[in-house]
């Protein structure tokens, strides 16, 4: 008797904490009613787990932190120097052009830069090699922002690089997730803090109630050296991203050089963040170098988080697909896309646009590509296709659109890189980059695979179930 009282109990305690949960989620999701709907469905249909779940993953708004958020880059906005002087004319961009710099503008509020030299950097290896010959050659600061940096062979080799650098009297700053990094230690940030290195953290908040929540990561990989040489892209620090771990094989990402315009407006996205983590104004004249070495590209730097209303990269995404007229070409990490994203690459190419998409045919979540591809029938029935990577482990994010418009950066196509991450990216406008590229989405369809409609569709229903089940919590992933 005592036991049956006991379950009671505590059966009839869980439902009431679901129950405040409900309406915790009810109150935190006004502007996302999918991902509410999902959320009510985890809490009630698994009491005690789907709560936890939620306290972990589902609280996207720690209100008082976003406000911190958009208050800091106020408060530094006044201070750090005008970039009027280096934006674009803008006879330089074409209709489509002009639209999409316009949004990204009003979204995140840079401009469109020209003179830019900017190299695609499609190997890995190559990648991380120019990334530390440029710390190595550092001579006044270096500002890294990384969401992933591994306390491994490649993590402290870089980390050395900078204690040596640092040793020599330049200024390093060095920003990291507080999630994303978890395994960064005191013993491994010691040495750095001992050598002078700034070191701070972005989040999770001070509180308890906040630290519960795994939202509102800084994905960004951000480094800038000298305010006259930046990097960013899907790279972050660790033996998995250079090939050094035998079990992942061949790691494929895309990263970018810069020089020019388009490094001080990456100076200021990293300098909003750390003055969000440390109060410190990074905003001296020294450190927003004018630039001695230019190009010719014409490009804009976009950041992105879940402050207010505003999503600009999935607006971005959603509008550079909305008005293809020949060519899309897509590649992706994590393929969860929204409802708004799924109705624009089928209406895209329902409408005679050629829709190219390169995902992953292996993922570090079972679960996401599951749910992702939960999208290909209908999106394969529109004309899209579908090519998914077998080489090894894809991490490009990367969309060409009528082969004058580019964009490559940190975010996915998918809702948690949209909706819950602060990321960055780089748009650029011309030719010479979409060419290249779509040359490398060609070149990695030698280690990719095709997915045919009616293969699919003939595939076992016991997948086609786990497929559908993950997708029902595609607004939470």
């Amino acid at each position: 008797m005592e036991s049956t009282w006991w379950t009671a109990l505590s059966l009839g305690a869980g439902y009431v904490v679901s129950l405040l949960l409900v309406r915790s989620a009810l109150m935190r999701k006004r502007s996302q009613p999918v991902a509410t709907v999902a959320w009510i469905m985890v809490i009630v249909s698994v009491p005690f787990l789907g709560g936890l779940l939620f306290l972990i993953f589902g609280i996207n708004q720690v209100e008082r932190r976003l406000k911190q958020k958009v208050a800091a880059s106020r408060d530094l906005a006044d201070s750090l120097p005008d970039l009027t002087n280096y934006v674009s004319s803008p006879e330089e961009l074409n209709d489509l052009q002009s639209r999409l710099a316009r949004l990204a503008t009003v979204t995140c509020g840079l401009p469109v830069t020209a003179q830019n030299r900017i190299e695609i950097l499609g190997d890995a290896i190559a990648a991380q090699d120019r990334i530390e010959a440029a710390i190595k050659g550092a001579t006044d600061c270096i500002h890294l922002e990384y969401y992933i940096w591994r306390p491994d062979r490649t993590g402290r080799q870089v980390r050395d690089l900078l204690i040596d650098r640092a040793r020599q009297g330049v200024t390093v700053r060095f920003l990291y997730d507080g999630i994303g990094s978890i395994g960064l230690s005191r013993k491994f940030l010691n040495p750095m803090r001992e050598a002078g290195i700034r070191v701070a953290s972005f989040l999770p908040g001070k509180s308890l109630r906040e630290r519960w929540s795994l939202n509102l990561r800084s994905h960004r990989k951000i480094v800038v050296v000298d305010g006259r040489l930046g990097f960013t892209g899907g790279m972050n620090i660790g033996d998995e991203y250079v090939g050094r771990r035998p079990q992942i094989a061949h790691w494929r990402d895309t990263h970018l050089e810069l020089h020019g315009p388009t490094v001080l407006q990456l100076q200021q996205v990293f300098a909003e963040d750390w003055y969000y983590a440390t109060d410190e104004e990074v905003t001296s004249p020294s450190r927003f170098p004018v630039p001695s070495e230019t190009g010719n590209e014409v490009a804009q730097v976009v950041s992105g988080g879940p402050v207010g209303e505003s999503r600009p990269f999935h607006a971005l995404m959603f509008t550079a697909i909305n008005e293809a007229r020949r060519r899309v070409t897509l590649t992706t990490s994590y393929f969860v896309p929204t409802a708004a994203l799924v109705m624009a690459l089928e209406t895209a190419a329902l409408r005679g646009v050629d829709v190219r998409l390169l995902v992953p045919s292996q993922s570090t979540y079972y679960w996401t590509l599951m749910a992702g591809r939960s999208y290909y029938e209908s999106l394969l029935r529109s004309g899209v296709t579908i090519h998914e990577y077998t080489k090894g482990m894809l991490h490009s994010k990367t969309l060409t659109v009528d082969g004058c418009w580019s964009l490559v950066g940190t975010p996915n196509f998918d809702a948690r890189s949209l909706n819950l991450n602060f990321e960055v990216a780089v748009a650029m406008f011309g030719s010479r980059i979409a060419r290249e590229l779509e040359e490398h989405y060609e070149a990695d369809l030698l280690g990719a695979v095709p997915i045919l409609s009616a293969e699919w569709d003939g595939r076992p229903l016991r997948k086609v179930f786990i497929e559908n089940f993950f997708r029902l919590f595609s607004p939470l992933m």
